[in-house]
């Protein structure tokens, strides 16, 4: 994740490692925080794999007689950007997290690569809210017909996984929120999969499609042409 914030702030303008840390800082915290131990390695591999280079003159730093280096983009590193950018695969355990530090760099895709995206993750959010449900009433049905829960753990169990259900169905509207804003801007209609789409892909166990040129794997939301097909 933190490559991607690195890279996507460079999009933007160069910075110096300072800034690079206090922005980071800020958009992760309060309590969560980048140390200067972790930032420092990442910038040095960047550098070291030519996706970063240092710009311009050195700038004293603000304590001490130390200077701190700027870093800016190179073509190598605007290309890892936009494929870290299209990447729905890695880290899918916390991919929440990972797509909103995306949306506020969506500007720098295509509109088919911003409504591919959020319609990943729409139908992302919708196969948390769907398990959810399913193991919440699996388990109030086999908890009273085996007995193998009291019914206040029942209850207290029930309880937090409302809570998950509802904070990946605030995320979904949230979604939502920005698939409309994002609207009209691709010709055509996209539209995210829905229960039946999910569960017949588990059962066939295969028919993967693809969209805007994205391998199987990498891919929940299908393009619909415009004459419906």
């Amino acid at each position: 994740m933190y490559e991607l914030i690195v890279l996507s702030l460079l999009t933007r303008a160069p910075m110096h490692g300072y800034l690079i840390a206090r922005i980071i800082n800020s958009i992760i915290g309060p309590y969560a925080r980048l140390s200067n131990g972790r930032l420092y390695p990442l910038l040095a591999k960047l550098e070291a794999e030519g996706l970063i280079t240092a710009a311009g003159d050195e700038a004293p730093r603000r304590s001490g007689g130390r200077h701190q280096r700027t870093f800016c983009l190179t073509d190598e590193g605007r290309e890892r950007f936009h494929q870290l950018m299209l990447d729905t695969t890695s880290n899918p355990g916390e991919y929440d997290r990972l797509f909103w530090q995306k949306v506020p760099y969506l500007e720098q895709l295509s509109p088919e690569e911003r409504i591919y995206l959020i319609d990943h993750f729409m139908t992302y959010c919708q196969a948390h809210v769907f398990h959810l449900r399913a193991e919440a009433s699996d388990l109030e049905r086999r908890a009273v017909r085996e007995g193998f829960m009291t019914p206040e753990r029942l209850d207290t169990t029930l309880f937090v996984m409302r809570h998950a259900q509802g904070y990946w169905e605030l995320n979904l509207d949230h979604a939502r929120a920005l698939r409309e804003r994002e609207g009209g801007r691709v010709h055509g209609d996209v539209h995210n999969v829905d229960t039946e789409d999910i569960e017949g892909e588990k059962d066939s166990g295969g028919g993967s499609r693809t969209i805007a040129g994205h391998p199987a794997g990498q891919r929940t939301a299908v393009r619909r042409e415009p004459d419906g097909r």
